[in-house]
């Protein structure tokens, strides 16, 4: 059940709340550059799960499936530190066979910290390339935003 741990959804964007922990810092006090990956991830997941696709349900179903980065690009446009509170903005931007695109912005108080563009592409149980299945998509296609 979708709960505020989720974040929310409004209009075709996703927001989803993070607050920077000491763990996720670096000697000099600062967001170390790899957590902001880990940030979008938690956002994206969050994103499908109020959608009602969940990794687990992929994972454990007949047909399992898996989602894994194809490409991405990604920019650090400032810095967060400890007890800051992000927000993480993910918006589906299309897809296609495989491959699902997803903005994501992380904001630290309106100013953007991160932004990146990211392609998955979904798996098989052999790690093969497969075509969304049609449930999925249609959730999928509810949301997508203009580029």
């Amino acid at each position: 059940m979708p709960s505020d741990l989720s974040g929310s959804i409004i209009k075709q964007t996703h927001y989803f709340k993070v607050r920077v922990y000491y763990e996720d810092t670096d000697f000099t006090g600062i967001v170390y550059h790899a957590n902001y990956l880990k940030f979008a991830e938690r956002g994206r997941t969050n994103f499908l799960r109020l959608l009602d696709i969940n990794h687990s349900m992929l994972i454990e179903s007949d047909d399992p499936s898996y989602f894994v980065v194809y490409k991405m690009d990604s920019r650090f446009l400032g810095t967060a530190k400890i007890d800051d509170i992000l927000e993480v903005r993910s918006s589906f931007k299309g897809i296609n066979g495989p491959r699902l695109i997803i903005d994501q912005d992380i904001f630290k108080d309106e100013k953007k910290v991160f932004s990146a563009n990211i392609e998955f592409a979904l798996l098989d149980k052999k790690a093969k390339p497969k075509r969304f299945p049609d449930d999925i998509k249609s959730k999928i296609m509810k949301y997508l935003s203009e580029k």
